[in-house]
């Protein structure tokens, strides 16, 4: 019996062994399959480019287990006040000793046998604190569930703001682009002037060195465009190899329309995500009041045991009864005042989230028409530069014209030129401003 028990335990050993390291394996096994699944080439929408974050992003995993671990703890809770069933055997060898009693001045020798005994025992014990352990694991799970969407809605924050930022530099890139083969235009059409006589080579010079200082601006955005790029891929967790296209351009991320939407909608403080935060907590603090007060409480337990007894041999004597209930009701008399300053800590906690989920609901309100100032001022901004660009652009086109035929000065054109590529990059700044404010505010209304 002892070496099929040695047999036994060994084989249970070596399977709980075997089930971990395959687990292990396989969970190793998935996180490679995830980094081996991104292609070489990643064509994203801003909305795809959102998803596949969130899909990648390995603190949000981190953030789906707690919630699975909070399932798990409060099952563990609930499990302590349901009833559990022990199984035991023992078996005793006594190797031939005789137990030797006097009874009426004889000596009569008494066998002990070898016995081998089979118990069973069923408990269950029921407690206020046990049972209000239990609620508090339910506000655990919503804090983890809040926790959860609260880090999701902030990557995808992040993940639209570094998409942006890689259209608004390359929106500039495209505008720079753009003046500089005009310049280039009128370089060619300056030396031309030039060579027959018709101009100085000092009109010529200034706008060369106009070009040179714009070939230098887009080598400049071009890194910055590398840079950003970057970024992105950090938060979408892709290898720095990866190519990435985005798909959309900045006229289609944004969407006035949207804005207004958002700047409509009235604000409804029970949507916010850290609002709700903190109204956990208050009932996180309600609950462990509670728990405070239930040490007072009496503690119930009801046992069942059974135990048979097999004798090996001649003799023996059955002392212990094969079926026994107990029922013990424990009761607390005297802790020399722990348990009534435990209540008073957890009646000063709840005071305190009470008065912070006040203070902060009135700072959301404040944060929210700031958030609404913000956006309306971005958009009025934007409206306005959208309208600038389009002025320089028509004045930068006119004197083109006039430098054509000499009725504009050199020193005019380059002022014109100048004015162009300030509007065009105060523009994108304008749009990427809007877009981030759009972003912040529904970020905060978790729309």
């Amino acid at each position: 019996m002892k070496k099929l028990f040695l047999i036994l335990a060994a084989s249970l050993i070596s399977s709980v062994s075997l089930m971990a390291e395959d687990h292990v394996m396989a969970a190793t096994r998935s996180a490679q399959r995830s980094q081996d699944s991104v292609p070489a080439l990643l064509r994203l929408s801003l909305n795809e480019a959102q998803d596949f974050a969130v899909k990648q992003n390995r603190s949000l995993r981190n953030a789906s287990l707690a919630v699975q671990e909070a399932y798990a703890q409060r099952w563990q809770t609930i499990a302590s006040l349901l009833p559990s069933v022990d199984g035991s055997y023992s078996y005793s060898n006594y190797l031939g000793y005789s137990a030797t009693l006097s009874m009426m001045g004889n000596d009569v020798k008494i066998n002990m046998p070898n016995v081998g005994a089979l118990g069973v025992t069923a408990t269950v014990g029921i407690n206020g604190q046990g049972i209000v352990g239990a609620l508090l694991n339910n506000v655990a799970i919503k804090m983890k569930k809040i926790s959860l969407e609260k880090s999701e809605n902030e990557l995808r924050s992040s993940v639209m703001s570094a998409y942006v930022s890689v259209l608004a530099l390359q929106s500039i890139t495209g505008l720079l682009d753009s003046s500089l083969v005009n310049i280039q235009g009128l370089e060619q059409m300056t030396q031309n002037a030039v060579n027959v006589g018709a101009a100085e080579q000092t009109s010529a010079d200034q706008i060369r060195v106009r070009v040179n200082t714009l070939k230098n601006n887009i080598n400049a955005q071009k890194r910055n465009v590398e840079l950003a790029t970057n970024s992105l891929k950090v938060l979408l967790n892709v290898p720095v190899e990866t190519e990435l296209v985005l798909t959309e351009n900045m006229d289609e991320v944004l969407s006035p329309e949207r804005v207004l939407e958002l700047l409509s909608q009235d604000f409804a403080i029970e949507n916010n995500l850290n609002y709700q935060l903190l109204q956990q907590q208050v009932e996180l603090a309600k609950r462990n009041v509670h728990m405070a007060g239930w040490a007072y409480g009496p503690t119930v337990a009801l046992a069942y045991n059974y135990q048979n007894q097999k004798y090996y041999g001649e003799g023996g004597m059955r002392m212990t009864p094969p079926n026994v209930v107990q029922v013990t009701v424990k009761m607390p008399l005297w802790s020399s005042g722990k348990r009534a300053a435990a209540v008073v800590e957890k009646k000063i906690a709840l005071e305190e989230a009470k008065n912070t989920l006040s203070e902060t609901s009135g700072n959301l309100e404040i944060q929210y028409r700031q958030l609404c100032f913000d956006l309306t001022n971005a958009y009025e901004t934007y409206l306005n530069e959208k309208e600038n660009i389009e002025v320089t652009q028509r004045v930068f086109n006119s004197s083109t014209e006039k430098f054509k035929w000499g009725a504009a000065s050199n020193i005019e054109l380059t002022n014109a030129s100048n004015d162009l590529i300030n509007a065009q990059s105060t523009y994108v700044q304008a749009m990427l401003t809007l877009i981030n404010a759009q972003s912040e505010l529904e970020e905060f209304l978790n729309k």
